[in-house]
């Protein structure tokens, strides 16, 4: 009798965990991860694992996104209301919030959209209690918030479930390049020392994603999880902050021991209730989307005095896009003031990378 796929995941997942991982033991390791996560791929190409009806369709708008994450009745929604214009129902029961609802704060001259997801449950990454569809718009947010409250307070459970669907919390995604070539084999070349993988481990995980002929240029010094999240392609890196409600309950030694349980996360500690630190955490929001501020001079005119707020890596396509579509179609040149300029009005292109304070004029036909 063939093994169901998810009992062959099941048995690999096993021999993972008892397997003690040690120099001897890491190409046998690498290949197993390799062949799990390729048996993960499998499933969720069947469809198997994921949960039935519709996604939640939300459109983006704003400067930027952001979601709060967390299991039912820890305050989401009443966090929402305060940071937002957004009403989105307050009840003392679980699963109050069905739907996605979103809205807008208004920090540092920025609009930034929060959305108030369902609760999720243990076990979501797999499908349960509609999880999948959840964590699908999470994968599109700028910035995740992980709420809990004094008593759930377990933002690792949440930040797993959403590693199991591909979302690294606060990483970067690793500097790896890999080229196909017509003959030779596999080889692996770094520029730092790897000390987490031995290059006939990269060579098998590559082998078993498909690569037979192929350079790898190593930059960071990768584990054999990070090797595997690049070759499936299909993961997003984004920023993460935690936050805790209801701490007005908690006496100081009580506070203190739940700081102390928490500190690997720096969480915002809130009362929704009382309305105790929410504006600490609008500031926080703020800073952790990494925006910068441009100033527009349209032409035969000074600066605009109130800066356009954009996230850091911003181009000058972005800058048209956010203006209107016709700046982009029509465009065909920019000027430059300040720190992203080698001089003043330097001209450049769509591809121009803007930096904080720079002053631009775009000149369209």
């Amino acid at each position: 009798m063939v093994p169901d796929i998810e009992e062959e995941i099941e048995e690999l997942e096993k021999e993972i965990r008892e397997t003690p991982y040690n120099k001897a033991t890491q190409f046998h390791i690498g290949k197993l991860k390799a062949k799990l996560s390729k048996m993960k791929e499998r499933l969720e190409r069947q469809g198997k694992g994921t949960s039935s009806g519709g996604g939640y369709g939300v459109r983006k708008e704003g400067d930027a996104t952001v979601g709060i994450v967390g299991y039912p009745s820890v305050g989401k929604s009443t966090l929402l209301n305060e940071l937002t214009n957004a009403k989105s129902e307050v009840a003392e029961y679980h699963f109050t919030t069905l739907d996605v609802i979103p809205g807008i704060m208004y920090q540092g001259g920025a609009e930034i959209q929060v959305l108030d997801l369902p609760g999720l449950v243990k076990g979501a990454a797999a499908g349960k209690g509609r999880g999948r569809e959840v964590l699908s718009v999470i994968r599109v947010v700028d910035l995740i918030i992980l709420m809990g409250d004094i008593l759930r307070s377990d933002i690792d459970t949440i930040s797993d479930e959403l590693e199991a669907m591909g979302i690294r919390l606060n990483k970067k995604p690793p500097e790896i390049v890999i080229s196909k070539k017509d003959r030779g084999g596999i080889e692996v070349a770094s520029t730092v020392e790897l000390t987490n993988l031995e290059p006939e481990t990269v060579k098998e995980v590559m082998r078993i994603y498909g690569f037979i002929n192929a350079s790898i240029i190593i930059r960071d010094d990768i584990t054999v999880d990070e090797l595997i999240d690049h070759l499936r392609g299909n993961r997003v890196y984004t920023p993460a902050i935690a936050v805790i409600n209801k701490v007005d309950t908690l006496d100081e030694e009580e506070y203190g021991e739940l700081r102390e349980e928490l500190r690997d996360w720096s969480p915002t500690f809130i009362s929704v209730n009382e309305g105790a630190g929410i504006e600490d955490l609008r500031q926080r929001i703020f800073h952790s989307l990494d925006f910068i501020r441009i100033y527009l001079r349209p032409q035969g005119e000074k600066g605009d005095d109130e800066p356009l707020i954009v996230k850091r890596g911003a181009t000058v396509e972005d800058i048209c896009l956010k203006l209107h579509s016709d700046f982009k179609e029509k465009f065909r040149y920019a000027r430059i003031w300040g720190p992203s300029s080698r001089f003043p009005q330097q001209q450049v292109g769509l591809d121009h990378v803007l930096e904080e304070g720079d002053t631009v004029r775009i000149i369209i036909r």
